[in-house]
């Protein structure tokens, strides 16, 4: 069955694609795991067994009223891993999903994990505060929370064009691409979609940079004019002992769609160390 029955009774849905050592793909907001399918069939074709699902809330996984904090995302994951009897491990996460692979191994530890990853993350801290200046401002991610509230369908439109660095006459992918982003994220509830961008938006990880003792791949682009660079990547790369951090000059934040054939190349280079 294509599901997995959390701790505290969600059902979430999982692809499980191929054989041979895990691959653990954490989907960024507010899309689903469908974001991961070109680098999931990479996976699988060279001899990983790629599992990606839907957080809770997202894509065709159950939409509860609870759970959209860092700890019970964390737990979410903790179950696929358990549910799937998954070792040896590399778990990545894209976006916010990042979030979950810091917070997992600060509360469950490493000894199913061999390897991080984190794409575009927002790890360690996304909010601009006095002691993190390069964050996020909170009148943009307040802004971000009415826009969705008052006409989610156009907001989205508009988001994702950002998401992808589109530009008047740059465009790194192609309309269907936004469109089946759009797609991705109409499917996602609406009061998920803004718990779960709180949750992103005002998570303080910086504490749980120290539970990465592990090999730890870092990959930002340095246009991401959604997720700072400055605030996030390169702060977590700084802060963590065997990290290697890779950055893509002028690449926008949608890097799974920008940058596949890179993305794929990097991580099985990673994956094979």
């Amino acid at each position: 069955m294509p599901y997995v029955t959390t701790s505290d009774g969600v059902e979430l849905f999982v692809k499980d694609w191929g054989r041979g050592r895990p691959v653990v793909l954490i989907h960024g907001w507010p899309l689903s795991s469908d974001t991961w399918d070109e680098l999931a069939l990479t996976l699988a074709e060279n001899g990983y067994r790629a599992v990606a699902y839907d957080r809770r809330g997202f894509g065709r996984s159950d939409q509860p009223w609870q759970g959209y904090d860092y700890d019970r995302f964390a737990d979410d994951l903790a179950d696929v891993i358990t549910e799937l009897d998954l070792s040896d491990a590399t778990i990545i996460g894209f976006s916010m999903g990042g979030g979950e692979v810091a917070r997992y191994l600060s509360r469950h530890g490493t000894e199913r994990v061999r390897q991080a990853a984190l794409i575009g993350s927002i790890v360690p801290y996304l909010l601009k505060t006095p002691d993190n200046p390069a964050g996020a401002p909170q009148d943009v991610l307040a802004e971000i929370a009415a826009g969705i509230r008052d006409d989610r369908a156009a907001f989205f439109q508009t988001f994702f064009r950002n998401f992808y660095g589109v530009g008047m006459i740059h465009q790194p992918v192609s309309n269907g691409v936004i469109e089946n982003s759009w797609r991705q994220a109409m499917m996602a509830g609406l009061h998920p979609i803004l718990a779960a961008a709180r949750a992103f938006g005002s998570t303080d990880l910086r504490a749980d940079l120290s539970a990465f003792t592990l090999p730890t791949l870092i990959v930002h682009g340095t246009g991401d004019a959604i997720v700072p660079i400055d605030a996030t990547s390169r702060a977590a790369a700084r802060a963590i002992p065997q990290a290697r951090l890779i950055e893509y000059d002028d690449a926008p934040h949608g890097l799974l769609a920008t940058h596949t054939k890179e993305i794929a190349r990097d991580v099985l280079a990673f994956l094979g160390e």
